[in-house]
């Protein structure tokens, strides 16, 4: 079957009687959203500060294939398999974007036996928190260009304007638009542009707030543009936008609790892009987690040079979050792919390819023990044309590392073909007492810290910049330099050109941009050529979804 008829023909329970079943938490503590999902309230997530945390496994992945590697489906896996064992465990995840729900990635709710239900609504408007999003960062732009209209007494200039308006969509057209057209009714005619709801400094904020009283303060700091001749920032509380903006989202903050297939709590919250901002769900939902189980697996999005990157460099250092182990998920295909091997061809055994191709998971795994300094283990992930010998070669080539290397069918078995790798991250994770790293100091200056991440994650000589650009990380670097950074990169590939594949060294990281997110707390590197509005493929995912004459969704993936 496929995923989403495998989600539809699953035996959920009711979200309110399993809370209460797992965890104890009282129904008054819920508010459902129909009879399989449900928001904690943030009283109840409060009542919880003085119990000891549970520990915390982060799953990332080699770098992203059109064959496809399944880390969210082995994070759904893994909790599953940690409950199989005895060991309580909840999975925290990013919510999808409709943006390659519709385009060409598809939803990100698992997959197989290993998913998170109800599949559909997840992929689709879920709770609503997008739209919450998506409305609190346009009616900050509303407000920006009205204030311009009725006078101006900030002394905005319109052309230092520097926040754009969002939409949830892959919609290339937005990018580069004119607004204000039609006469003076409408305001003065300047360029702006539209961004995706998931790159959205609104969302970064989302994620990263500990409170509603923290997401408020956040949201007041951001810096929306310039004052003529000066150039002072204006930020979001001069135009009285933040308290507004906060009454759209004080529903949306409280964690959304659904379950697995196989009828395991799962907290659904937040979802940056890892390639445009931050990649991980939000810190109010893992630090909930980690209150209610002793086990919480979450993910970063992409490969571990962005998404594991900016959790240890950004959540982790902003939350205090100490995550005990990683998995690094991989598929013989992947690498056979990172070895050159076309598409098409990648159900064909090739030894040599996946050799090839090895050079991938090696510097993923590198980063992983020494720059994050945490206890990695490897995930393969089973695809039915995966032969014994490429297996045993891939197991064999990660031993070789000093590292270990489990195989895991959870997309066919769901928890139950993962136990193996359950015990092993248990056993890793109970022993640890090593506290992470990070790759770059606080104090070190905002170029330093985007030079630390392109030489020693990316295998890059170095990076570079523009006069313009450079000039604008100086000014930067005068009052934000003790922010983190959140490079804006490719994830295809550790350069910026998506083409290059598996492990290039040596190349240039050039810095196209740089972006204030002072509200989030850190400084956005366009590194390349970095769309922070990304387009529909030729084929779009959303020609295939439909709904058939019962009602049901179906082409959704």
């Amino acid at each position: 079957m496929s995923d989403i008829e495998i989600a539809q023909a699953a035996t959920k329970r009711r979200i309110i009687e399993l809370a209460d079943a797992q965890f104890g938490i009282e129904s008054e503590h819920l508010e459902p959203y129909g009879h399989y999902k449900a928001k904690l309230s943030l009283d109840y997530i409060d009542s919880l500060r003085d119990k000891a945390d549970g520990k915390l496994i982060l799953v990332t992945a080699v770098s992203p294939t059109p064959a496809g590697e399944g880390k969210t489906t082995t994070s759904v896996g893994l909790s599953d398999g940690l409950n199989r064992i005895g060991k309580q465990s909840i999975v925290c995840l990013r919510e999808p974007s409709l943006g390659p729900c519709f385009g060409m990635k598809g939803g990100a709710a698992g997959g197989g036996y290993a998913q998170v239900v109800p599949m559909e609504d997840i992929n689709l408007h879920f709770t609503g928190d997008f739209h919450a999003i998506g409305t609190a960062h346009n009616l900050l732009s509303a407000l920006i260009d009205n204030h311009i209209h009725h006078g101006n007494k900030l002394n905005i200039d319109p052309r230092l304007i520097a926040w754009k308006r969002v939409v949830d969509m892959n919609d290339r057209a937005l990018r580069d638009i004119v607004v204000g057209l039609g006469g003076t009714a409408n305001g003065f005619s300047r360029e702006d542009g539209y961004d995706i709801t998931v790159a959205s400094e609104v969302m970064a904020i989302f994620c990263l707030a500990t409170s509603l009283h923290d997401l408020r303060e956040r949201l007041g700091n951001i810096v929306v543009a310039y004052t003529r001749g000066e150039r002072k920032p204006v930020i979001a509380s001069d135009l009285n936008a933040h308290g507004a903006m906060a009454a759209l989202l004080k529903d949306a903050i409280k964690p959304n609790v659904v379950q697995t297939l196989e009828n395991n709590i799962a907290f659904v919250h937040g979802g940056p892009f890892a390639n445009i901002a931050h990649g991980c769900n939000s810190v109010t939902a893992t630090k909930t987690a980690l209150k209610l189980a002793d086990y919480v697996v979450t993910e970063a999005g992409f490969g571990a040079d962005l998404g594991a990157e900016k959790f240890i460099d950004i959540k982790c250092r902003m939350a205090g979050l100490e995550p005990q182990a990683v998995v690094l998920v991989a598929t013989i295909r992947a690498l056979k792919y990172h070895g050159g091997v076309a598409k098409d061809a990648l159900n064909k055994e090739d030894l040599a390819a996946l050799e090839r191709g090895m050079v991938n998971l090696e510097r993923h795994l590198t980063n992983i023990t020494q720059h994050y300094g945490l206890p990695a283990v490897v995930s393969i992930n089973h695809f039915t044309n995966d032969t014994d010998a490429e297996v045993d070669l891939l197991k064999s080539k990660v031993e070789a590392l000093g590292g270990v290397a489990v195989v895991a069918k959870h997309w066919a078995d769901g928890g139950a073909g993962a136990e193996e790798l359950a015990r092993t991250v248990a056993d890793i994770v109970d022993k640890q007492t090593q506290r992470h790293t990070y790759v770059y100091a606080e104090t070190d200056s905002l170029w330093d810290k985007m030079n630390a991440i392109a030489t020693k994650i990316y295998g890059a000589s170095g990076i570079s910049a523009n006069t313009k650009v450079h000039a604008e990380i100086k000014k930067l670097n005068e009052h934000y330099g003790n922010f983190p950074v959140c490079m804006a990169k490719t994830q295809m590939s550790f350069s910026t050109d998506p083409l290059l594949i598996g492990a290039p060294s040596g190349h240039n990281v050039e810095i196209s941009g740089v972006r204030l997110s002072a509200g989030a707390r850190f400084v956005v590197a366009l590194a390349g050529n970095m769309m922070t509005m990304p387009g529909l493929p030729v084929s779009p995912a959303a020609e295939k979804i439909d709904v058939d004459k019962g009602g049901n969704i179906i082409g959704l993936f």
